[in-house]
């Protein structure tokens, strides 16, 4: 079962609009969970890609289907 926090926050009605519209959700509570959910993957991909760095050669699809059809 998960742990759950209920807590009151001040959340301007545009926002929580926007939110609701963009989520598809059916309740405040599960769009803020949502949205919650969204900005903490958000950050954890930053970090990643962070620690991962950059590459130098990229391969394209068109690159890597040649190289599939050649074996």
């Amino acid at each position: 079962m998960l742990s759950t926090m209920k807590t009151t926050v001040d959340i301007p009605d545009q926002e929580l609009a926007d939110v609701l519209r963009l989520t598809g959700a059916k309740t405040q509570g599960e769009a803020i969970v949502l949205a919650v959910s969204e900005f903490n993957r958000r950050r954890r991909l930053e970090a990643l890609a962070r620690e991962l760095g950059t590459f130098d050669q990229v391969i394209s699809n068109q690159e890597l289907s040649r190289l599939r059809e050649s074996r």
